[in-house]
């Protein structure tokens, strides 16, 4: 395992560094070289690092540059070194921050990012936060939140998603 974690930064370093030089759209040669990945699935499995390995030679070249210093292009992130590395941690923990009790340590780091982000932006206190997987579930969150507050200023109750009830 501890082959295929350094392979694989290797790999990941070589690539971020590599993004200085590169252009920010990936050559033709490389995009017609994606075929390589359309082949029949094999009847034995073959190992993590050939996995790796394919992945790396056959689609790095084809990506589009976008964690570089010349992408002015969508708003997709930007990884800084913190981040990724921060990244592989929490994938090798593979938590599930739902409760507490499946995963202390996220929980404890959401409450802590909840405070900050509570007086960062003056909310009060006892303001909740909802951390999302992504910019979809964002938006579903915040127009479940808008619907639920609009329907209470108009005097129905929703308990569950989809059910409101209007007071007699």
């Amino acid at each position: 395992m501890q082959d295929l974690i350094e392979d694989t930064a290797g790999r990941a370093i070589r690539y971020l560094e590599s993004l200085k030089e590169r252009r920010v759209a990936p050559p033709p040669e490389a995009v017609e070289r994606l075929s390589g990945f359309d082949v029949p699935l094999q009847e034995e499995p073959i190992t993590a690092m050939q996995v790796l390995e394919e992945l790396d030679e056959l689609g790095s070249a084809a990506t589009v540059a976008s964690a570089g210093p010349r992408y002015f292009g969508f708003v997709t992130g930007g990884t800084l070194p913190a981040a990724l590395a921060a990244t592989y941690l929490a994938g090798a923990w593979d938590q599930n921050a739902v409760f507490h009790v499946a995963s202390p340590t996220t929980a404890y780091l959401e409450e802590v990012c909840r405070r900050w982000i509570v007086g960062l932006f003056g909310l009060p206190a006892e303001a909740g936060i909802g951390f999302v997987t992504g910019a979809t579930m964002a938006n579903f969150s915040a127009l479940a939140a808008a619907r639920r507050a609009l329907l209470g200023r108009r005097g129905w109750t929703s308990k569950r998603v989809g059910c409101s009830v209007r007071p007699r």
